[in-house]
């Protein structure tokens, strides 16, 4: 269907002729003084091209103002593709996150190298959400503000490096930083996905009264524990085997998790964090149809070249005539 979107413009459209009537001109007798008394002008009709010129100009004007109406054609409703579910996602820089026990496509990769493309696969399949991301360390900083797009995200992700926000690892201030940006969202949509492969070592807020506030506030909060179990390294007599997630505190994201109703998972390798994110995709599932909106369509460019084409007919004849020379 069409309509348009402003029509009280439609009120302008007798101006020209009220402005007509307003300034109207003088008479002939009136506007000379002619030399001789009793003599008068002959008044004559208006020619027949200067009565087609101000049909043309009027033909114009009403063009003109049907264009500043702007009319439009209303499409049938359709689905949103956004969802409505927001998403923080927080990745922990902390200098141990650059340790090569992970194993990528057959080699080895730094824990931070395997989240950055894991993490990465999962941005790109949440299509229709907002999601921004929190990265921390030794202090937690919002990187991306929640957003829709999606490439941005990835693009920030891509970008960090491991040590950009200190050496140590503040886990209760990364949930703080996110849940103040979600807090404002509806229930439903406060999601967040915290990663991390050590111990709450840095920050001013403790993990227990963030996750506490996390509650209060109704954000849930999925953490995951990234580090393998077992990693040999160079020995004086060879090698010998340790392990390298010796530090990660696994009670205390599990009670995170547990407390604001989220879950706690444990990634030792890329399998197992890739079979995280999917587990989290499928537990925050995207609603399959949203809110649905009516596209809309301008149409105002046609009166608007009308507009033009009646103007330029109007003018074009006096243009073109040859000038009178007089004798």
């Amino acid at each position: 269907m069409s309509e348009f979107a402003w029509p009280w413009v439609a009120l302008v459209l007798p101006l020209p002729w009220l402005l007509r009537l307003a300034l109207r001109a003088a008479g002939i007798g009136q506007a000379m003084r002619l030399p001789y008394p009793g003599l008068q002008l002959a008044s004559t009709s208006m020619q027949l091209p200067q009565r087609g010129r101000m049909v043309l100009f009027a033909l114009a004007w009403i063009c003109l103002v049907a264009a500043a109406m702007r009319p439009q054609w209303i499409g049938p409703p359709q689905a949103q593709q956004h969802s409505g579910r927001a998403m923080m996602l927080a990745v922990d820089l902390s200098g141990s996150m650059r340790t090569d026990d992970m194993r990528l496509a057959g080699r080895p990769v730094s824990r931070f190298g395997a989240v950055e493309a894991i993490a990465g696969d999962f941005i790109s399949r949440r299509s229709g959400d907002e999601l921004g991301l929190v990265l921390f360390g030794s202090n937690a900083f919002l990187v991306t503000p929640l957003t829709y797009d999606l490439d941005a995200v990835r693009a920030q992700l891509e970008g960090a490096r491991v040590g950009l926000a200190g050496t140590e690892t503040a886990i209760g201030d990364a949930i703080a930083v996110a849940t103040k940006r979600l807090a404002a969202l509806p229930e439903q949509a406060r999601v967040l996905v915290l990663l991390t492969d050590g111990v709450n070592n840095a920050g001013s807020i403790a993990p227990v009264e963030a996750a506490r506030a996390a509650k209060a506030v109704g954000v849930r909060v999925y953490t995951i524990g990234i580090g393998a179990t077992q990693m040999s390294v160079p020995d004086f007599f060879g090698s010998r085997v340790i392990n390298p997630s010796a530090d990660l505190d696994e009670d205390m994201l599990r009670s995170i998790a547990d407390g604001t109703g989220g879950r706690y998972f444990r990634a030792t390798d890329t399998r197992a964090l890739t079979d995280a994110y999917r587990t989290i995709d499928a537990l925050e599932p995207m609603p399959q149809q949203g809110p649905s909106l009516r596209p809309r369509h301008e149409r105002f460019r046609w009166p608007l070249l009308a507009a033009l084409l009646l103007g330029i007919l109007a003018v074009l004849p006096r243009l073109l005539s040859p000038p009178r020379v007089s004798a």
